[in-house]
C-alpha cells in the first residue's frame, strides 16, 4: 500500500493495514519524518544542539568530541541516550468497542499501543504488555526482545466483557519489577478515585504513569436524535433515551467526570492526557516522548 507522507498517522486509513507490525513501523516512520522536519526541540530522538555545561548536568551528557576542539565542556541537548523500561496496559473491556465513525476505540488503542512499543524499541528501551478487563488477562515483562512477542498478543486481544481499571492497573504494578514507565490506555470508564488509588500504587513503587484517556467523539458531543435505545458496552444494560431531553444533564456529568479524572491524576503525579479517536497518533506520541524526555530517566 502506498501511503502519503501526510496521511501517516490518520487512523481511519491506517486501520486498512491488517498487518500490525507494519502498522506499527509505518507509524513511527512517519511520526520521525515529521519530528526531524520540524522546528520544534525536545522530542526528537537524534542531537538538536549544544548548550554549555552547568553544574549537575548528567556527565553522559558531554560532548566529549566538542570538548575536544574546544576545550570546553558542552552538553548534548534533547539526545535520548537513556534506556528505560516501559510497560503498556491496554484496556480489554467490552466499552472499548465502540466506534459512532471510523475506528472504535480498541482499534485505534491497539494502534497507538503498537506504536509506542515500535517506538520505544527504537530508542533501544525495554518493552512491555499488560492487556486487562476484570483481570489481568495476558502479561509480557518488559526487555529489549519482547516487541514481535507484543505485537503477536495485541493481535490476539479483543475488547469483550466488563471491565475494572484499578484491579488490571494493580496486576500491572507486580509485572513492572523496577521502576520505569507505566502506560495506561484506557476510556477510563471507572471513578476517578478508584483510578488515583490505582496510580498512587504505581507511584509508590517508583514509577512514572502516563494515562491515555480514549475517547470516541460520539462520546464528547453527544449529537444523537432520537428516540433511542442505548446499551451499555459492558454489561448490556439496555435504556430507552431522547438524547434531545437528556444532552444537557449528560454533557454536565461527562464535563465533571473529565474534570474529576484529570484533577485526581494530577493529585497522583501521573500524566494525563485525553485523545479523540478521530484525531492522528501523532499527539499521543509526541506526548510520550516529553514525557520521557523531560524527566531525563536513567534506568
Amino acid at each position: 500500500m502506498s501511503i502519503a507522507p501526510s496521511t501517516l498517522l490518520d487512523p481511519a486509513l491506517l486501520a486498512r493495514i491488517a498487518d500490525l507490525p507494519l502498522l506499527a513501523r509505518t507509524v513511527v516512520d512517519g511520526f520521525l519524518h515529521g519530528l526531524h522536519r520540524s522546528a520544534r526541540k525536545g522530542l526528537s530522538l537524534d542531537f538538536a544542539e549544544h548548550r554549555p555545561y552547568q553544574p549537575g548536568d548528567d556527565l553522559r551528557r558531554i560532548d566529549w568530541k566538542a570538548y575536544a576542539r574546544t576545550d570546553r565542556f558542552y552538553v548534548k541537548e534533547y539526545d535520548a541516550d537513556t534506556n528505560a523500561a516501559c510497560v503498556l496496559a491496554l484496556d480489554c473491556s467490552g466499552s472499548m468497542d465502540y466506534a459512532s465513525a471510523g475506528v472504535n476505540k480498541f482499534a485505534y488503542a491497539r494502534m497507538l499501543v503498537a506504536s509506542l512499543a515500535w517506538l520505544a524499541q527504537r530508542q533501544g528501551d525495554r518493552v512491555g504488555l499488560a492487556t486487562f478487563s476484570e483481570q489481568l488477562l495476558e502479561a509480557i515483562p518488559p526487555s529489549t526482545r519482547h516487541l514481535q512477542m507484543i505485537l503477536h498478543a495485541l493481535a490476539r486481544a479483543a475488547p469483550k466483557g466488563e471491565g475494572t481499571i484499578p484491579v488490571g492497573v494493580d496486576r500491572v504494578a507486580d509485572l513492572a519489577s523496577r521502576p520505569g514507565i507505566v502506560i495506561i490506555v484506557t476510556d477510563c470508564y471507572d471513578e476517578p478515585a478508584s483510578m488515583g488509588r490505582a496510580v498512587d500504587t504505581l507511584r509508590a513503587r517508583g514509577h512514572d504513569v502516563l494515562v491515555f484517556h480514549l475517547i470516541d467523539p460520539a462520546e464528547e458531543e453527544f449529537g444523537f436524535t432520537g428516540p433511542l435505545v442505548f446499551e451499555d458496552g459492558e454489561r448490556g444494560t439496555r435504556l430507552p433515551l431522547r438524547p434531545e431531553e437528556t444532552r444537557e444533564r449528560y454533557l454536565a456529568l461527562w464535563k465533571a467526570h473529565r474534570e474529576a479524572l484529570q484533577k485526581r491524576m494530577a493529585a497522583s503525579g501521573a500524566d494525563y492526557v485525553v485523545l479523540r479517536t478521530d484525531r492522528p497518533l501523532d499527539a499521543a506520541l509526541h506526548r510520550y516522548l516529553d514525557h520521557r524526555l523531560s524527566s531525563g530517566r536513567v534506568r
